[in-house]
């Protein structure tokens, strides 16, 4: 998996001390992972310098959700804001935030209740935000893309008109929809120990119907090696809808057919990524290759 390269520069340091205070001392650290943006301890918080495609406005969008989610789930990492009361400044073209440097690393979710607890703390983060009625998001979310069924796919192997058809009803009769994280898995959260304590990186939140995201994280936390296995999921949709989950308990065709129009989004982001100059690797190509092989077998 690639990881961006970008710098913490001086303006990124001159940035820190005007916009949230010069109490940084720190040196930054550069933190692993990071596909989009780029993050640094500085002293007892992390700075993320984003994508220059990233804009300001749906940054702070989308960190307004993680706001609004910190004052009830403690999970939920909330973003600091400057003096002016912002919680993105753009340096070097790039949008910048702070937040509270959180304990844990990412956690493995095939250890014994982990995909559970994610399950759990899911459904209280839909609920948190679940009466939230934000302004529309600036720009449309990669996981809010082709859900009327009317976007043609990525790559050819991807097109399904019963899958478009089955969407566009979804759609249409889904009416309560509500903001939500967009990218739950594991590398978005973290774990000290055997409990998740953070959820982080909220770039891709958005509003669509709960149902979209429960299937995406399901396939995440309990399918992601063998997907077209569906038993290990329901240990995780009974958990969300036991916990309360906005979602309830979803049926097996609409648990499949989101699942499958997830992975329609991962090669659309693919072929994204690659547009942008990515390089992807044979591991990186493998995968991709392999989730299209997962979407045909799901097809019901």
């Amino acid at each position: 998996m690639p990881y961006t390269d970008i710098a913490f520069t001086q303006a990124a340091r001159r940035a820190l001390d005007t916009g949230w205070g010069p109490g940084f001392a720190g040196t930054p650290v550069r933190l692993h992972g990071g596909e989009e943006s780029a993050a640094f301890a500085v002293d007892e918080h992390v700075v993320r310098l984003g994508s220059r495609w990233r804009r300001t406005d749906e940054a702070e969008w989308c960190n307004a959700l993680a706001s609004h989610a910190s004052a009830k789930v403690p999970e939920a990492i909330a973003p600091l804001r400057t003096a002016g009361g912002h919680t993105v400044l753009r340096v070097d073209d790039r949008p910048m935030s702070v937040w509270p440097l959180a304990p844990g690393r990412w956690p493995t979710p095939e250890v014994p209740g982990m995909a559970v607890q994610a399950a759990s703390l899911l459904a209280r983060l839909h609920q948190a935000l679940a009466g939230l009625q934000p302004p529309p998001r600036p720009v449309t979310a990669g996981l809010e893309q082709g859900l009327d069924g009317a976007e043609p796919p990525p790559d050819p192997a991807l097109a399904d008109r019963e899958l478009d058809l089955w969407l566009s009803e979804f759609q249409r009769t889904r009416s309560v929809r509500q903001p939500v994280h967009g990218d739950f898995y594991a590398g978005n959260t973290l774990s000290d120990g055997n409990v998740l304590n953070a959820v982080l990186d909220w770039d891709e939140a958005c509003v669509v119907a709960p149902q979209v995201e429960v299937a995406c994280a399901a396939l995440e936390w309990t399918g992601r090696e063998s997907a077209t296995d569906l038993a290990p999921m329901w240990s995780f949709l009974h958990a969300y809808a036991e916990a309360g989950g906005p979602a309830g308990l979803l049926d097996e065709e609409t648990l499949v057919q989101l699942i499958r129009h997830r992975l329609r989004r991962e090669a659309a982001s693919f072929h994204q990524q690659e547009e942008r100059g990515t390089v992807h690797d044979s591991e990186d190509v493998a995968y991709h290759e392999h989730r299209l092989e997962i979407f045909g077998e799901l097809r019901p």
